[in-house]
């Protein structure tokens, strides 16, 4: 079965997004919760166990303090307060800890964390309650969000008057959970405990109660943890917590019939003991199996993901020589396997497993609840993968001698902007395992595009110093003749010839270079667009170490300089304007004039940006007209370039006409983007545009990069604008804004999919631009497919690696804080580029149609 080397791309993300969203859907675990939501008011607490009859006691004890004070250290370790350095860092609060009314612990942080519940501070004589604790600690050097157990240990003080203390009683700490804090609070302040909450009471803070109210305190926790259980695991009536807990309430209802008999006697005295014991046994069990099931994955649906992703992964590689080294049309090995009985074997046994897995399981499982078609379908996808890539393996085997030959006889070296591509891309994926380059990854787009800034330079000044007299792998990367560009030419995209892989091809002769360029601009570009990169740091800061420092957007977006935000929102406005309208059609350019001026009228409507004859902006409307105004020439100009690729498929016509097509769509987009995006962020698409404008004119043309370089040049550029326009991978970050412009209601997939391409338009159109590009070129059909390959292989390698890093990483305290929004991150990103290498299949095809 022959396809495209794009068609093959698309096919392969399309079921590495199926992977990743197995994966996902199986990481992020199932919450603990009750699905008991009062309608009105609190709902009344559980009475009182009696046996034979029915308690009267239906109210919650009595409050023991009257307010809490909650001071929470960072990376405040155990170790700081009940060791020797806390005698000498903090000598009060260990006194109080030795001598004083206070009770300590070793809290123990699991993930996830457990928000602490909403304090309600009543007024009763109760006395208050100080809690000092730390939210985790810290390693000897001094770092955190490991899972040792100087990271994971935290001390745990509550101090207050209402604990007596007798003189040489000496308390060691007992280790208990962070999430126990919740109960305790609750039960403190007289409130019901919060029903998500799966901690257990801390019970020395009750010992001044009478036997009565422990047991009725203790009673209420175990209760709410049990039913807790019952909504949240299938086979609870197993769970030895639960199976406690009933013991305990029968005891319990006994013990209270013989109180309410005025029964003093030791009977009484010693089952109250036995029932105390057997209610803090099953808190402790309970808590246990709650907890747990809080940081339960689902094991089988990651590792499911997982081998689809890494399946598609290397399927990518195994058809990377074949995609650069020759034609981009790969024979793909798919009829063959699925037919053969290897297939059916490997089928069989994935399915065994799957029915072993979901029979035996006690949890929840999200592949097992799925019908058994669709699961049956992933195990086909699995197994059709498996085979393929040893079909491909064997005919690598086969024709291991043919690229033998090959190797032996290289067209060429490789350049540094080469190897500044393979392991700048590499060095990224890598550093995805450590969690402050994840918090900082914006800091790692920036200094790679800056360093490819800086490699463009040094290619650029030894092509023009060094001259004809250079070495071959020197110029222009061809493999005949050397060309000099210091008269290069200028010509239109169209005309732009990308060479062959391996960069084999016809040398360029100076008299063909000579052009209208100068060579001090071709020099000079590659600091031009540093210069851009570098003043677009300045507009938004980002990532954790940076989002609070002073940045250009907090100045312009302040009400008292909303006269310089309109002015530079108008002149980014005329710069996009003038850097798109030179390819569209006159309808286009019209079109485009009069939608970035209702862009921003828009604005000047919602009071953010001002024309020049107001002096204020009293008068504030969400700007629905204005907005769905600019909507009708967005759809106008993306149907206006629809219809010209339809045009060129089906009646064959001149080139032209497809190219004019792109650049029209490309066009819609950045109107589009420049409708939703925030007015200080116009500059950034402006910018955009214009590194865009100069990295074809001089550096991708003069230089003659292939495809391939050309293509990783795009993705990285999309990256790195990712982050300019003030994104990161803390979800805090997204704009959600821009799902509403020129909506008055919530429509769920139309603010779904404005949201989505205002976060990723950085990257949507580099890509555009990406395929206007190259579909320029009409000698070389290849390039775009060959492109295709290359952007979805760049955006699956980070994919693959990041998630076998989440599943090594899941026990992480910064888990939930880091690493699970990158994972989202990422895939969202990955179902953009399946979205985008649909599109360069579609553009590829139109071109081997009209062929």
């Amino acid at each position: 079965m022959r396809l495209t080397s794009g068609a093959f791309a698309t096919c392969c993300v399309v079921i590495e997004v199926i992977g990743v969203a197995i994966f996902i859907r199986g990481f992020f675990p199932a919450p603990v919760r009750s699905s008991a939501r009062p309608e009105h008011g609190v709902e009344t607490p559980a009475p009182e166990p009696l046996a034979g009859a029915s308690s009267n006691w239906t109210m919650l004890p009595s409050p023991l303090f009257n307010k809490v004070v909650i001071v929470l250290i960072d990376a405040l370790r155990d170790d700081f307060v009940f060791g020797s350095k806390g005698v000498k860092y903090m000598p009060y609060t260990t006194y109080l800890v030795e001598k004083g009314a206070s009770h300590c612990f070793v809290a123990e942080a699991k993930p996830p964390t457990v928000t602490m519940p909403r304090i309600k501070e009543r007024e009763t004589l109760s006395p208050s309650l100080l809690v000092v604790c730390g939210d985790h600690g810290m390693s000897e050097t001094g770092s955190h969000g490991a899972s040792s157990t100087e990271e994971v240990s935290t001390p745990l003080i509550l101090i207050s008057s209402a604990f007596e203390r007798k003189p040489g009683d000496i308390r060691h700490p007992k280790h208990v959970q962070q999430t126990d804090l919740a109960a305790t609070l609750a039960i403190g302040l007289g409130l019901p405990i919060p029903k998500d909450s799966v901690g257990s009471l801390l019970f020395p803070v009750i010992e001044g109660k009478s036997m009565r109210e422990q047991l009725r305190i203790l009673h209420l926790n175990t209760l709410q943890l049990s039913k807790l259980l019952q909504e949240n695991v299938l086979s609870y009536e197993k769970d030895p917590g639960f199976e406690q807990f009933k013991m305990a309430e029968r005891l319990h209802g006994n013990w209270v019939k013989l109180h309410l008999e005025e029964n003093h006697s030791d009977i009484l005295l010693g089952l109250g003991t036995k029932v105390l014991r057997q209610y803090l046994g099953a808190l402790k069990t309970l808590s246990l199996s709650l907890s747990t099931q809080v940081a339960h994955y689902d094991i089988y649906s990651m590792a499911v993901g997982t081998v689809m992703v890494l399946e598609v992964l290397t399927l990518f590689l195994l058809s990377t020589p074949h995609v650069l080294c020759r034609k981009a049309e790969l024979d793909v090995p798919l009829l063959s396997p699925v037919f053969s009985l290897l297939f059916y074997l490997i089928f069989l046994v994935l399915s065994a497993i799957h029915v072993l897995v979901c029979t035996s399981s006690e949890s929840s499982c999200y592949l097992c609840s799925l019908p058994w078609l669709a699961a049956g379908g992933v195990m086909v996808l699995v197994s059709a993968l498996l085979c393929a890539i040893l079909s491909a393996l064997i005919r690598m085997v086969i024709d291991g001698t043919l690229l033998k030959k090959r190797a032996s006889h290289p067209s060429s070296g490789w350049s540094e902007v080469d190897l500044l591509l393979l392991l700048g891309t590499v060095g990224h994926v890598l550093s995805l395992g450590a969690s402050s380059f994840v918090e900082e990854e914006h800091q790692t787009w920036y200094f790679l595009v800056n360093t490819l800034c800086l490699a463009l330079s040094q290619e650029t000044c030894r092509s023009y110093f060094v001259g004809d007299d250079c070495e071959p792998q020197h110029c222009f990367h061809m493999e005949k003749g050397c060309v000099d560009i210091r008269g290069c030419n200028l010509q239109d995209s169209t005309n732009y010839n990308t060479p062959e892989p391996g960069r084999t091809g016809k040398g360029v002769s100076l008299s063909e270079a000579q052009g209208s360029c100068k060579w001090w601009t071709v020099l000079a570009s590659p600091w031009l667009v540093l210069i851009c990169c570098r003043l677009l740091r300045s507009l938004n800061q980002t990532g954790v170490q940076g989002a609070h420092r002073p940045d250009l957007s907090h100045w312009l977006t302040s009400s008292d300089h909303k006269v310089q935000l309109s002015g530079l929102a108008a002149l980014s406005l005329i710069m996009i304007f003038i850097l798109v309208q030179k390819g569209c059609s006159p309808v286009s350019k019209a079109a485009l004039a009069m939608g970035l001026l209702g862009v921003f009228c828009y604005r000047a409507a919602t009071g953010i940006v001002l024309f020049p004859w107001q002096l204020d902006s009293k008068v504030i409307s969400k700007g629905i007209i204005e907005a769905r105004f600019v909507y009708v020439f967005v759809l106008g100009i993306l149907f206006t370039g629809i219809k010209d690729l339809l045009k060129a498929q089906v009646i064959a016509t001149d080139f032209k006409t497809k190219t004019i097509g792109l650049w029209e769509i490309h066009s819609g987009l950045v109107l589009l983007a420049a409708l939703i995006l925030r007015p200080h962020n116009l500059p950034v698409l402006a910018f955009s545009l214009l590194i865009q404008t100069i990295m074809t004119k001089f550096i991708w043309k003069p230089l003659r990069h292939d495809a391939t370089e050309i293509t990783v040049m795009h993705y990285w550029f999309g990256q790195a604008f990712f982050y300019f326009q003030g994104n990161s991978n803390n979800i805090a970050t997204i704009d959600i804004s821009a799902g509403f412009v020129g909506l008055d209601t919530y429509m769920e997939v139309p603010a779904t999919l404005l949201t989505v391409f205002g976060t990723y338009v950085g990257p949507v159109l580099w890509a555009s631009h990406l395929v206007h590009f190259l579909s320029s070129e009409a000698s070389n059909g290849s390039a775009l497919s060959r492109a295709c390959f290359c952007y979805a292989l760049i955006g699956s390698v980070p994919v693959a690696t990041y998630i076998v890093l989440v599943t090594s990483l899941r026990y992480h305290l910064f888990i939930w804080s880091v690493f699970s929004p990158k994972l989202l991150y990422e895939g969202m990103h990955l179902l953009v580029t399946a979205a985008l290498c649909a599109v360069f299949t579609a553009t590829d095809h139109t071109r081997h149609t009209r062929t």
